[in-house]
């Protein structure tokens, strides 16, 4: 009879590569789990300040028509002399106003005289060109048009140089000698 050890008990089993997988698994399992937890933080971040932007966008598109009435009343006023409080006023707000649609990273789309652009600008008609504004550029702005943070908020409306095209001429007849073979269809 082989002899027992007698308070060691039952040898615990000898470490097999298998019983290793697991721990490794675990810690690849917990590294994935931390790289998607980080992109989830970045995309709800994204989302985030989209949806901020989403809302600023849309708020300074309702203030828009506020800004146009303003600046009509102030171009009504341009008579008063420039000491006239009421004028000095409405050129402290119109200061203001630039100041924050700066802020804001607003930026007006259409000048008097640059190309035509149709991306950003609708032309609601068109004129003859000018020195200033040769043929596919801007002759008037009706309505500014706005950009926030790269996109569109609103397109300006433009009146655009366009060159009328000559009167076509009438084709000149032909004499019977002059007959050339017509294609074959």
């Amino acid at each position: 009879m082989p002899v027992e050890n007698e308070g060691a008990g039952p040898e615990p089993p000898a470490e097999t590569p298998a019983a290793a997988e697991p721990k490794e698994d675990w810690e690849t399992r917990f590294k994935y789990l931390l790289a998607d937890f980080e992109n989830f933080r970045r995309r709800s971040s994204k989302e985030r300040e989209l949806a901020t932007q989403q809302a600023r966008g849309a708020l300074l598109r309702e203030l828009l028509p506020l800004l146009e009435a303003f600046r009509a009343a102030s171009g009504s006023l341009a008579h008063l002399p420039p000491a006239d409080p009421l004028r000095r006023g409405l050129e402290l707000l119109d200061r203001e106003w630039a100041t924050f649609l700066r802020h804001e990273g607003v930026e007006a789309v259409a000048e008097v005289g640059r190309p035509f652009h149709s991306g950003e600008e609708e032309a609601v008609g068109d004129g003859a060109p000018t020195e200033e504004a040769p043929d596919g550029t801007v002759l008037e702005v009706v309505q500014q048009g706005y950009r926030f943070y790269g996109g569109l908020l609103r397109p300006a409306k433009v009146i655009v140089a366009r060159a009328r095209a000559a009167e076509v001429a009438p084709a000149p007849e032909r004499s019977p000698g002059d007959e050339r073979p017509e294609a074959a269809s």
